[in-house]
C-alpha cells in the first residue's frame, strides 16, 4: 500500500479533494497537509511541511496543487530531497517519472479539468523510472 502526502493552497483545493476521492479508490492511504477550504492562504505553509515528511522517508511521493502550480512547485524544489515537476498533460507526468523520477506531481489547479488531473494522475504512478542515463543526471542535481 502506497501512502501518499498531498498539499494544496486555496486554487488547488478543488482539484485536491478529488486527489483524494481518486487515492481512496486505489486503497491507498495519504495524508492531507492542507489546504482546508478556498479560503486563501499561501502555498508556502503547506509544501514545506510536505518536503520535510517526504525527505523524512514518511511518504514516498507527494501531489501538489495551487493555482499555476508554479509556486508550490518551487517551494516544494528548496528541498534537497524533493523533484517536484509540474504536468499539464499526461506525456509529461510519464515523462516525469519515466526520466527524472519525480517523487512530487505538481498540478496547475486553474488550468487542468478533472479529467487532465486523473490523465495525470494514472499514468504517474502507473510509470516506473527507467534510471540508466537519467539516473546520472539526477545525480547532478544538487548542489554542493
Amino acid at each position: 500500500m502506497k501512502t501518499i502526502g498531498i498539499c494544496s493552497d486555496h486554487a488547488g483545493y478543488e482539484i485536491k479533494q478529488f486527489v483524494k476521492l481518486w487515492i481512496e479508490k486505489k486503497g491507498w492511504a495519504y495524508k492531507d497537509f492542507g489546504a482546508f477550504s478556498q479560503e486563501s492562504m499561501d502555498y508556502t505553509d503547506v509544501a514545506h511541511p510536505m518536503a520535510e515528511a517526504i525527505e523524512k522517508g514518511e511518504f514516498e511521493v507527494g501531489i501538489s496543487i495551487c493555482g499555476s502550480g508554479n509556486g508550490i512547485s518551487m517551494t516544494l524544489n528548496k528541498h534537497a530531497g524533493i523533484r517536484a515537476a509540474l504536468c499539464w498533460n499526461k506525456e509529461i507526468a510519464k515523462l516525469a517519472k519515466t526520466h527524472n523520477n519525480a517523487n512530487v506531481l505538481s498540478l496547475p489547479g486553474r488550468f487542468i479539468s478533472i479529467n487532465e488531473a486523473e490523465e495525470m494522475l494514472e499514468v504517474f504512478f502507473s510509470s516506473e523510472f527507467e534510471g540508466g542515463r537519467h539516473q546520472r543526471r539526477i545525480d547532478k542535481i544538487p548542489i554542493a
